[in-house]
């Protein structure tokens, strides 16, 4: 008997053996793969900073580009103006000058009236006195009634005829006066014309080259958003992996700790099989239904107390605070949860961050009654973080406060 009870002693002892052998290969496996997902995470955070650093300098440049080039069209811009001035005073000139044109042709044109007139008149007196009198009545005294008519008409005649050729040889010299005043104002009418022109032909230059720089502006601005969006997604990539490894390191952690319970739990119990941790609760059915009606109200404003959806009749933007859109999100799965935080972690189920499962709630403060968030896969999780912000998907938080993963 006591061979058989040995014997049985002897076979149990090996398959406790073989059994811790296969544990322990396991672990070593599982470290093994941890590390190098660390080591993956350490030479990529680098990596990515880099080509962030690269962006950034390549954005500082062609800021510099920019704000170059904006200048240039500042300057053009008030070179513009100047030309746009010089233009109007020289338009402003020709107006005047076509004013005074106009004036001057008219005054030539009465005074040539005039001059027509006096002509007219002077013919008409001319051969009204030859048909009254006759010429020989007039060159003759001897046919004159009488010698003092006769030389009375013969005055009357010279002072007639000397005042009509006074006022046609002024009417003349005015009308060569106003011609050249014409001429004058031609000319300088014809210099402000081309004034003009050259401020206009200078202006059309100046507004060519500040579209063109406008195009350049443009073109730098876009590049820049194109960098922008780059280090953006490149910082984005950084807090994955660096957020990937924090879970990798936390998993280590929890898997050494469990190591360690186990070997204490086995000391303890004299060598006896080592207790099994009881798994995680399966996720729940609803979970995936959860997630999309978070994501359904991304954008929708942080608001205290806040659980009406974005399309509420009377609230359309709506509003959630944490625990409100979590409340929310589920209760389209058809899971109730209460409207806070610590009520939600006392409700739930905790599980280990290496268990975490898109649907799981992240609880941080004490007893969770500080702030929550939905986990979403991919090391993101969706939450309604604070007063001027809105609904937003962002890397998991690991760090102060955080007091846990739970289960719905």
């Amino acid at each position: 008997m006591v061979c058989i009870v040995t014997d049985v002693g002897l076979a149990h002892s090996r398959r406790r053996t073989q059994s811790r052998q296969k544990e322990c290969r396991a672990l070593r496996v599982t470290r093994t793969l941890r590390a190098l997902l660390v080591a993956l995470a350490v030479a990529i955070v680098p990596a990515l900073a880099a080509v962030a650093r690269v962006g950034a300098d390549q954005i500082s440049t062609l800021q510099a580009q920019a704000n170059q080039i904006q200048q240039e069209i500042t300057s053009d811009t008030q070179q513009i103006g100047i030309l746009g001035q010089r233009y109007d005073l020289a338009m402003g000139e020709i107006s005047q000058l076509n004013a005074q044109i106009a004036s001057t042709k008219t005054q030539i044109a009465a005074d040539q009236h005039r001059v027509n007139v006096a002509r007219a008149h002077l013919r008409v007196v001319a051969i009204n006195s030859y048909i009254s009198e006759g010429t020989l009545g007039q060159s003759n005294p001897l046919f004159s009634g009488s010698q003092q008519a006769y030389t009375a008409r013969l005055e009357y005649g010279k002072v007639a005829t000397g005042n009509l050729d006074v006022v046609v040889a002024n009417l003349h010299s005015a009308e060569v006066q106003l011609n050249a005043a014409e001429a004058s104002l031609a000319n300088q009418q014809a210099q402000a014309q081309t004034q003009a022109n050259a401020a206009a032909q200078a202006e059309a230059a100046a507004q060519k080259q500040q579209t063109q720089l406008d195009a350049a502006l443009s073109q730098v601005k876009g590049q820049i958003g194109v960098l922008v969006a780059q280090a953006q997604a490149a910082a984005a990539a950084a807090e994955v992996a660096r957020t990937q490894a924090a879970l990798a390191a936390a998993q280590r952690s929890q898997s050494s700790q469990n190591s360690q319970n186990s070997q204490n739990s086995t000391s303890s119990q004299g060598g006896s099989v080592p207790p099994v941790t009881s798994p995680p609760p399966p996720p729940s059915s609803g979970a995936g239904t959860a997630v999309s009606a978070a994501e359904s109200q991304l954008g929708v404003p942080y608001v205290w107390g806040g659980t009406s959806p974005r399309g509420t009749p009377g609230d359309p933007s709506g509003g959630f605070d944490c625990s409100g859109l979590v409340m929310w999100a589920w209760a389209q799965a058809g899971v109730n949860l209460p409207h806070y935080s610590g009520a939600q972690f006392d409700d739930t189920t905790p599980v280990s961050i290496s268990d975490m499962q898109p649907g799981d709630i992240l609880f941080y403060g004490p007893g969770g009654d500080e702030h929550e968030a939905m986990y979403v896969g991919g090391g993101e999780m969706i939450e309604a973080p604070y007063t001027g912000a809105v609904v937003h998907i962002t890397p998991i938080r690991l760090g102060y406060g955080f007091a846990g993963v739970h289960r719905v």
